[in-house]
């Protein structure tokens, strides 16, 4: 028959620094059903999962799922966007699996639809301040390309856009300009977007249109990048990603440029140890 279908979980994050929403029910899970607890592979550490059933936590979780998505909290976080729709969750990975649903929804009946299993996806909320999350900049580096003409450009393509390009971290957006010999701290008076490595990419794209031989890599380790400077590329390194950030680019810009960020290193990143049913057969 056809093969089982899975969904890969969905990442939702929380920007909650008062950790008013995971924390505390965490803080209870010995009271809680252990599901599964084990090693993991490939020096992944130890990993146990709990069942939250409790009607009293789940309405906690609801209460503290409306307090954050506010009007109130939301004006109070971002008072550059006060009045806009509140965002209560961002998506942090895994909205591509949703795409198993658009393509299912085609084939099922309006009543098929209301009740199929792969309507629902299996989502997992992390608070982006728990300091179990490490969030990292990755970082751009050009081929085929001469240090000074990216310089040179760079200058031009600021002084065309107004973004106010200057040597130094005293700006709004720093980043450090490095190629095989040398590395230059310089800013943005005047971005175009409101993340660093958005008006990067703003000027990266200007830059490819016109340069044809030129690569672009995203390269998520400083000291990687710095030996591939030294073997001919010309790299912007973004500044720490700050994990405010996150949520103030996606308020502020909509959705992140492609590769803003990398969460975790590779040892975090290769379990999957929920899935669910989507087509809903044995």
């Amino acid at each position: 028959g056809e093969p089982i279908k899975i969904v890969e979980v969905l990442e939702m994050l929380a920007d909650d620094p008062g950790c008013t929403l995971v924390e505390p029910i965490g803080a209870r899970k010995s009271e809680l059903k252990k599901l599964y607890e084990g090693e993991l592979m490939q020096g992944g550490g130890h990993i146990a999962g709990w069942a939250v059933e409790d009607p009293a936590m789940l309405a906690q979780i609801d209460a503290a799922l409306a307090a954050l998505g506010s009007q109130e909290a939301f004006d109070a976080k971002y008072p550059q966007a006060r009045g806009a729709k509140p965002l209560t969750l961002a998506v942090g990975d895994g909205n591509h699996s949703l795409a198993c649903w658009e393509e299912l929804k085609a084939t099922l009946t309006p009543e098929e639809r209301e009740s199929h299993p792969a309507r629902w996806c299996l989502a997992e909320v992390c608070n982006v301040h728990s300091p179990a999350i490490e969030i990292e900049p990755i970082h751009r580096v050009l081929f085929n390309v001469d240090c000074g003409a990216v310089l040179l450009a760079l200058i031009a393509w600021s002084d065309s856009h107004a973004a106010g390009i200057c040597f130094g971290d005293a700006k709004q957006q720093s980043f450090t300009l490095a190629g095989p010999h040398v590395a230059n701290v310089l800013s943005f008076e005047h971005p175009v977007a409101p993340l660093t490595v958005g008006t990067i990419d703003a000027f990266i794209e200007y830059f490819m249109a016109r340069h044809i031989e030129a690569r672009v890599d995203y390269v998520h380790d400083e000291p990687a990048v710095r030996a591939l400077c030294r073997q001919g590329g010309v790299a912007f390194l973004m500044p720490p990603f700050e994990k405010s950030d996150l949520f103030k680019g996606i308020v502020m810009g909509g959705v992140l440029p492609r590769k803003t960020f990398s969460m975790g290193h590779a040892e975090e990143k290769r379990y999957y140890m929920e899935c669910r049913n989507i087509l809903g057969e044995e």
